[in-house]
């Protein structure tokens, strides 16, 4: 298939991408310059420069696509949520458009758009795709997207949400800068880190969206994490025997990490349970469950990629 991605080169899309090539599909990728185009290229996908923030430089290669992964968010100067949604708007746009005469491309095609888990706020109950959604302020926006998202699904359009957990994998991400923390010997954790953190690996997630991508039944909201109900604190205790010297665990209090952090300390703190029992019915299995039990390998890929 055609797939066209935005956020190629961000840490879920630079998976996503990956797996896309690696599934045999023809991948357009938007990127913000040429130094990414030439990163994507090697990779094995198509680069087109240009901006989300100005549909007039993607616009046409949106156009002849069969489907859409909307991996990217651009919170240049604060205005992400205006951004991504001006992305949505000519993302749907082209999906919705008619065929050309005598094209051979399959009837249905379908749009994958990113969220996340913070959209169900608080979960000390597993939560599953059909919970109703209790936003913190980080991402209070992102429910709103998802309902236009939803919304504009027909029978010829296919739309999709995932809602990933905390990514892992590699050197980014909150469990990267656990790493990060541990190994220059001071981890300071939000909260007093009983918080669960519903984890997914990076390349589990990007499997997830080539299924969907290849589904034809595929529609709907769909969760993406390992089930590992992990907490914080374990988390670093698993962390501590890899790294030179046992580091220094500091609980900072809610209230001093929003003064310094803003909306962001309450996703680190929040406390979680989510299940993905529609992911699970694709046949979508992690490859990983537990970032804790691979706690060697994972931080032996983070050194990698860092050196």
């Amino acid at each position: 298939m055609r797939i066209f991605l935005t956020g190629s080169t961000g840490y879920i899309g630079s998976a996503v991408l990956d797996a896309l090539v690696r599934g045999g599909h023809d991948v357009t990728a938007l990127v913000r310059d040429n130094e990414k185009a030439a990163r994507v290229t090697a990779r094995g996908a198509r680069p087109i420069v240009g901006n989300l923030a100005e549909p007039e430089s993607y616009r046409a290669a949106a156009d002849a696509q069969d489907g859409y992964i909307l991996t990217a968010f651009d919170a240049a100067l604060g205005r992400g949520p205006a951004i991504d949604r001006v992305a949505l708007d000519t993302i749907i746009a082209a999906a919705t458009r008619p065929r050309t005469a005598g094209s051979t491309a399959p009837d249905t095609r379908f749009v994958v758009y990113t969220s996340a888990a913070w959209v169900l706020g608080p979960t000390p109950e597993p939560a599953t795709e059909n919970a109703p959604v209790n936003p913190i302020q980080h991402v209070s926006w992102r429910p709103e997207h998802e309902d236009y998202v939803l919304g504009a699904g027909t029978d010829r359009l296919r739309t999709i949400v995932v809602r990933p957990g905390v990514v892992y994998g590699r050197s980014a991400g909150m469990v990267g800068d656990l790493f990060k923390a541990a190994s220059n010997g001071l981890v300071r954790v939000v909260g007093d880190g009983n918080n669960h953190w519903p984890l997914v690996y990076d390349r589990d997630l990007a499997d997830l969206y080539v299924r969907l991508a290849g589904r034809e039944d595929a529609a709907g909201v769909y969760h993406a994490n390992d089930e590992g109900d992990e907490r914080v604190n374990d988390l670093v205790s698993a962390i501590s025997p890899y790294v030179p010297l046992t580091p220094d665990v500091r609980h900072v209090p809610i209230d001093e990490a929003r003064a310094k952090m803003g909306s962001y300390a309450d996703a680190l703190s929040l406390d979680q349970l989510i299940r993905s029992p529609r992911a699970r019915a694709l046949g979508w299995t992690p490859s990983l469950r537990s970032v804790g039990g691979n706690a060697a390998r994972l931080l032996d890929e983070w050194r990698a990629e860092r050196n």
